[in-house]
């Protein structure tokens, strides 16, 4: 039994994209950011960082969406979130899991809370670095698709698929969502017809995205 502490459509919607593709139980506890809950004293024991997700096995919280997508992958192999140990595929698989979260949802993070950074929100001339950032990782992302996809292991599907999209639905209201882009896009289109993307935009009362189709 897992016990997943999440914000609908925040970092912790990969780690229940990854529950419900398992098909282990699991146990959802609301944190609603919007009301300041992942600051209050009872959760800041769980995760001293005051953010979501957290994810409680065995009594023991575990913490950061990239590696809870791993340790989850890794324990449920038969899910085929993870390409086989020792294989080139594995190696591929861990790679994209630390790029994408060390760039992309890294540079989002910054995007979304300008806090971290001292302003109460972006200058001009801040945005438009962050956008060009973003933006440089989709261009990188969709030219590895278009040669070697549809998925970022080729034919294969997995835990990584799941982290890129969610990040992708981020940038929905930006200049220039990712879904412009046509192997991320094709991308999308494959992630959200999975029972477990539609089961998740159920359960946490999201909106329907993206509006296109292949």
């Amino acid at each position: 039994m897992y016990t997943l502490y999440y914000c609908p459509g925040t970092a912790s919607m990969v780690i229940h994209l990854a529950l419900l593709e398992i098909g282990a139980a699991h146990e959802l506890k609301l944190v609603d950011v919007e009301k300041k809950q992942q600051k209050d004293p009872e959760y800041l024991r769980l995760n001293p960082n005051g953010v979501v997700p957290t994810l409680v096995i065995d009594g023991l919280p575990y913490l950061e969406s990239a590696a809870l997508l791993m340790l989850l992958s890794e324990r449920h192999p038969e899910a085929g979130l993870v390409p086989d140990t020792g294989t080139v595929e594995r190696d591929q698989w861990r790679q994209w899991i630390i790029f994408i979260s060390g760039s992309l949802q890294s540079a989002f993070r910054t995007w979304f809370y300008p806090s971290e950074l001292g302003f109460e929100e972006h200058n001009e001339s801040t945005r438009a670095a962050l956008q060009k950032r973003i933006a440089a990782i989709w261009d990188q992302l969709d030219q590895h698709l278009s040669k070697s996809g549809p998925y970022l292991l080729g034919e294969t599907f997995s835990a990584a698929d799941l982290q890129l999209t969610m990040l992708m639905r981020w940038s929905r209201n930006m200049p220039r969502p990712a879904t412009e882009w046509p192997a991320l896009n094709k991308l999308a289109q494959l992630i959200i017809a999975r029972p477990s993307w539609q089961k998740m935009m159920e359960i946490e009362g999201l909106e329907v995205w993206p509006k296109a189709s292949i």
